[in-house]
């Protein structure tokens, strides 16, 4: 009996913060998964937008301390892949890996085809390019290639979020939302830092085209939801297509960026903690 009740504690503990949670997000939003979706995608944005700011007054970060930020962005994102879209796909699907697989398996073949359409972030981080980017889109003038870039980049987390509400589920939802919020405060700063290494030496400008690249997630957060609200069966593809989206942007973009100044030690620390803090948040609201 003394085991059960130091069970219990925890336990109610955390529904009283799962509700909590989701009583001032209903509140806020309202009971419409595509309202609670624009919700989401204005907050993951404004987030965005905080980290885009943040050069305006830390305007020479260090690499490092920017490897580490974007470091922690993907252990957040990396674990968020599989606590609120992997394996909540494959429960929406009645345990049938299959959907979340195919959408995995899409996701990862479109963000690949837009990779090799629009040269890597890189070109606007170090200057290098992709042996196999076109030579047409390697002349293309940098501030162009960043915004289209950084759009891309961004897809991804505004469906995931979108696609998380519609799904009607508020305890993987939120957690989620969070998740993409956090890490989009240290890949704003990354942005603004990018468009003034891109030549836009204007801090204010360069913020501006930080909040730009982040706006993408609203119309896609709202997207995902009315999506998987009005047609269920898509529910378990979109999740399992964001999160192969995701993880390629992770796998492909950030980490070999962390990875690529000597400062691989503290990106990889900064994933470790991206990733206890996403299993924090799932396990506390989720």
């Amino acid at each position: 009996m003394a085991h059960d009740r130091t069970t219990r504690k925890p336990t109610a503990e955390r529904e009283t913060t799962v509700t909590a949670a989701e009583e001032l997000f209903v509140s806020l939003a309202g009971s419409d998964p595509v309202m609670q979706g624009l919700l989401g995608g204005i907050v993951i944005a404004g987030m965005n937008m905080l980290g885009a700011l943040l050069i305006l007054v830390w305007r020479d970060p260090s690499k490092r301390s920017l490897d580490t930020l974007l470091g922690f962005a993907a252990g957040v994102m990396l674990a968020a892949s599989f606590t609120s879209l992997i394996l909540p796909g494959i429960e929406a699907a009645g345990g049938n890996p299959i959907p979340v697989l195919a959408g995995f398996v899409i996701g990862v073949v479109v963000l690949d085809q837009a990779d090799l359409w629009i040269p890597h972030v890189h070109i606007l981080v170090t200057g290098k390019t992709r042996a196999d980017a076109p030579e047409t889109d390697k002349k293309m003038a940098s501030v162009i290639l960043f915004i289209v870039a950084i759009t891309i980049h961004n897809m991804p987390e505004g469906l995931a979020v979108g696609v998380g509400f519609g799904s009607g589920d508020l305890g993987t939802a939120i957690p989620l939302m969070l998740a993409i919020g956090i890490q989009n405060i240290p890949e704003g700063l990354a942005v603004s830092i990018a468009a003034v290494n891109a030549g836009l030496r204007n801090t204010t400008y360069a913020t501006f085209a930080g909040i730009r690249a982040g706006l993408v997630e609203i119309p896609l957060a709202v997207f995902g939801a009315w999506a998987v609200q009005y047609a269920a069966a898509l529910l378990p593809y979109a999740m399992g297509f964001a999160a192969g989206a995701m993880l390629f942007v992770i796998s492909d973009e950030i980490v070999p960026e962390t990875h690529s100044n000597g400062h691989e030690r503290v990106a990889t620390f900064g994933t470790m903690l991206g990733v206890v803090v996403m299993l924090y948040l799932d396990v506390t609201l989720g």
